[in-house]
């Protein structure tokens, strides 16, 4: 830049008498003059009297030539960074009046930018990151930060050949416009050969390869983790080679040399050099300063003591684990009861021979209060649905356990994206023992229309939904809150039409998480009714004369408990159905005409302590066992089931004019009122492996059983396993139990099973987690087994699968997903295994 202005003063000094004339040819240094005008050339695209104006010379000043006037003129037009050249000259003097011209040279602009060597698909994403957009000014130093950044994204890439050539063209179609064309030419990516290590003779060379993460050789097979060199991550590997040597007591390993030798085949190979010293041990460890906690207590946390093997990596990470907000380390257990401005050093005070002694230094600092507890960025939930979340008040003692559950839980209301909630510990103040915190969020859609579509009962199965789930059932008749629906308590509302050629379905539900707005006391209730015809499964025609209709509503309340934590959660439900069975003949009943009904109460106990993101947890596990049981009505009627067919009430005349039990009379006695009871049990278990990759281990179990035997397992209620999971089409209680690889259904009987268990694994990895979609790729391997009753059962005679599956969240939409599952086992009544199929996932989650 100092060349530049150089370059202005020299050309000032020898040409400022441009258009003088011969009896003008002298300017008396820092003289004073009367500025008479100016005139502006050179432009192109800009008025002239602006480029005027924003000098801030004006006709009739005084102005000093050459001076430090003329000098802020010219610096402030190159901070405009619109033009490559500016020139100012005198053109006349009159007297006291100089006449100035300014000259400039404008920078063009881009008009169109073509990027070849890449598919297509990635041009766009190259144009926006590299910010080559319509409009923006060219300059040399632009076109050299776009060839640094296509570099250094391609290196990253292991295209560490990479070239780039970026040329200008003048686009004659616009004034002063250039169309840019970037060439790349990515080249064959440099993949790492043979890693060698010289000196190291503690730790092996698998050892120390292991410890590389992210530079690995290159072998035939490899998938998992791929061999491209990345310098940046192959300094990041230098330095977990370290710490794997101070992992094992090596404290002074150190690496004295690493050099790359690049091959003709396109590969390289890599030396590291280790100077590995000598093991050492932990000697005394002594605390400092504590106050709060015992040497003892301090000890237990730290979980090391005199004679271990030194270990430098756990050492630090039981002071202050970085990688675990909620990990247990003696940081934590200070910030977490309050001691937000406390201080934890550990300080090596003695190395002699082999043993090392430390000590950690404490200072604990003033106990801190929250002052101001606020949240920012939320337009459309109002604040108290948020400010019930918060385990933060104002006037509570500091934990950084509660802020880390509080971003849990405001993750998992679902209105917010997960991935962006920020927490800003503000105003803090260590001598008067306060502090404010702010809880930055970024809304997302929450309302869902739901379009499922599936195959079951033997015809396609539609859905139409509208899920509103941050709803505000108190503003539904002030028309100005219709943006479209009133929004913003936190309430769900879903609307739900199912429908086939063989059945109808509407239902309605509602939910106040909130009852009161006191206390996290949920209540619930919904509405349904449904009804299915018969239908032939050979010819697919349905009977509209052959219906039942289904009718049903519950009510529901369920508690966050605080006992054995505040992760568990007891509900309640109270649930009626009435079946009416209208010249309906199925092998379920042996009566075609009459009614059911079921009332029954639920009882469940889960627990969720899965970490922030609902879509996709990294962490923690969710489980849940409920009980749903009717009335024991056997008990108290005074009813003989066993003998009811001796009753001539419930006898009949046969074609041979025989007097025999008339069974559709019995089964309509018996099933007038359900009499049952049901177990279920279902649990998730997330495991972050490394980086995004997460295990998810799952099991279910489910069991329907009756008081009384000679009534019998009711034929409503049961579990159907096999499929994805939909073709829910009736309201008769069934349960439909995803199992990949088989078709649905296909692994219960006609009737359905009594009892039935399930098993899965499920290796899950994001692709990208973004407010607008979270979508995350799966392996998964299951199984599970059904019977008719808990005799025959078997827990480990399963039916296997396994296979890939995508899925995909958008707000508006919900789950979406396809799953291609392969049967290892064949289904009932068949020989051969049930092979591939395909399951596509909409508005179900697994």
């Amino acid at each position: 830049m100092w060349k530049r202005y150089l370059g202005v003063f020299i050309l000032l000094l020898l040409t400022f008498t441009k258009y003088a004339t011969a009896q003008e040819t002298t300017i008396d240094k820092g003289k004073k003059y009367i500025l008479g005008g100016i005139e502006v050339t050179g432009v192109k695209s800009f008025n002239k009297q602006t480029v005027i104006t924003y000098t801030g010379l004006r006709n009739g000043q005084e102005i000093t030539v050459p001076g430090e006037q003329i000098s802020k003129v010219i610096s402030k037009l190159w901070g405009l960074n619109l033009f490559s050249d500016i020139n100012i000259y005198k053109t006349k003097v009159e007297g006291n009046k100089i006449f100035l011209e300014l000259n400039v040279t404008e920078l063009p602009t881009l008009s169109d930018v073509k990027v070849t060597g890449i598919k297509k698909k990635k041009v766009e994403d190259i144009v926006k990151d590299a910010d080559l957009k319509k409009g923006k000014k060219v300059t040399e130093g632009f076109i050299a930060n776009t060839k640094n950044y296509l570099l250094n994204k391609y290196k990253k890439e292991g295209y560490y050949n990479t070239k780039v050539n970026i040329n200008t063209i003048p686009d004659t179609t616009e004034t002063n416009a250039v169309r840019m064309v970037v060439a790349i030419d990515r080249g064959e990516k440099v993949k790492v050969k043979d890693i060698v290590f010289e000196g190291n003779e503690k730790l092996s060379d698998n050892k120390l390869k292991k410890a590389m993460k992210n530079t690995k050789e290159k072998f035939f097979g490899r998938f998992w983790k791929k061999s491209k060199f990345i310098p940046e991550d192959f300094k990041t590997d230098l330095t977990s080679i370290v710490d794997k040597y101070k992992e094992n007591g090596y404290r002074d390993a150190r690496i004295t040399s690493d050099s790359i030798i690049f091959n003709d085949d396109n590969t390289l190979d890599i030396n590291i050099k280790l100077q590995e010293g000598e093991r050492y041990y932990f000697g005394d460890i002594d605390f400092v300063g504590n106050t709060a906690y015992s040497d003892e207590f301090l000890g237990r946390i730290l979980g090391l003591k005199k004679g271990d093997v030194y270990n430098g990596v756990l050492f630090d990470k039981r002071i202050a684990d970085n990688t675990k907000p909620d990990g247990r380390d003696i940081t934590n257990q200070y910030q977490n009861n309050g001691y937000l401005f406390s201080q934890i050093n550990p300080v090596e005070v003695s190395a002699k021979n082999d043993t090392i002694d430390f000590e950690i230094r404490i200072i604990e600092g003033k106990l801190a209060y929250f002052e101001n507890v606020t949240v920012s960025g939320n337009d459309k939930t109002n604040d108290h649905v948020i400010y019930r979340q918060l385990r933060t008040k104002p006037g509570q003692l500091y934990s950084k356990d509660n802020v880390v559950r509080t971003i849990r839980e405001l993750g998992q209301l679902g209105y917010f994206d997960p991935e962006s909630i920020n927490p800003q510990i503000k105003d803090a103040n260590p001598e008067a023992g306060t502090v404010g915190i702010d809880y930055g969020v970024v809304e997302k859609g929450s309302s869902q229309i739901e379009l499922q579509g599936g195959y079951g009962g033997g015809g396609f199965i539609g859905t139409l939904g509208l899920s509103f789930n941050n709803f505000s059932i108190r503003n539904i008749l002030n028309g100005e809150a219709y943006k479209p629906v009133p929004m913003g308590d936190g309430q769900r509302l879903s609307l739900r039409l199912q429908a086939s050629r063989y059945f109808q379905t509407y239902s309605f539900s509602f939910m106040e998480p909130w009852l009161g707005g006191r206390k996290p006391v949920q209540f619930s209730t919904s509405i349904s009714r449904t009804l299915q015809f018969r239908y032939n499964p050979r010819t697919g025609d349905a009977d509209k004369d052959a219906r039942f209709v289904i009718t049903g509503a519950t009510v529901g309340l369920a508690k966050r408990l605080q006992w054995p934590d505040d992760y568990f959660q007891l509900s309640h439900a109270l649930s009626f159905q009435h079946y009416n069975l209208q010249n309906y003949y199925t092998s379920l009943f042996t009566f075609g005409n009459g009614y059911s009904n079921n009332l029954a109460y639920t009882i469940a106990l889960s627990r969720n302590n899965t970490s922030v993101n609902p879509i996709f947890p990294m962490a923690g596990s969710e489980w849940n066992i409920s009980l749903k049981l009717s009335p024991p009505y056997s008990l108290f009627n005074n009813i003989d089931y066993a003998n009811l067919g001796d009753d001539p009430e419930y006898q009949t005349i046969n074609a041979q004019n025989e007097v025999v039990p008339d069974q559709a009379k019995i089964d309509q006695e018996k099933y007038k009122w359900l009499e049952f009871y049901k177990v279920k049990f279902s649990g998730n278990w997330y495991t972050n492996l490394v980086a995004k990759l997460v295990l998810k281990t799952g099991v279910e179990f489910g069991f329907l059983g009756a008081y009384n035997d000679d009534r019998g397992v009711i034929p409503f209620e049961r579990f159907f396993l096999g499929g994805d999971g939909l073709g829910n089409y009736t309201l008769d209680g069934r349960e439909n139990i995803a199992l990949r690889g088989y078709p649905n259904q296909s692994l219960s009987g006609q009737d359905g099973s009594t009892v039935y268990n399930k098993f899965s694994l499920e290796l899950r990895y994001p692709i990208t987690l973004k407010p607008t979609a979270s979508i995350y790729g799966l392996t998964f391997v299951e199984g599970g087994s059904a019977y008719d009753n808990f005799n025959t059962y078997n827990p480990f005679n399963l039916k296997r699968s396994a296979g890939v599956g995508v899925r995909i969240f958008m707000p508006a939409f919900g789950l979406l997903g396809i799953d291609f599952g392969y049967g290892f086992d064949p289904i009932p009544g068949e020989i051969e295994p049930s092979g591939w199929q395909t399951h596509f996932i909409i508005g179900q989650q697994f």
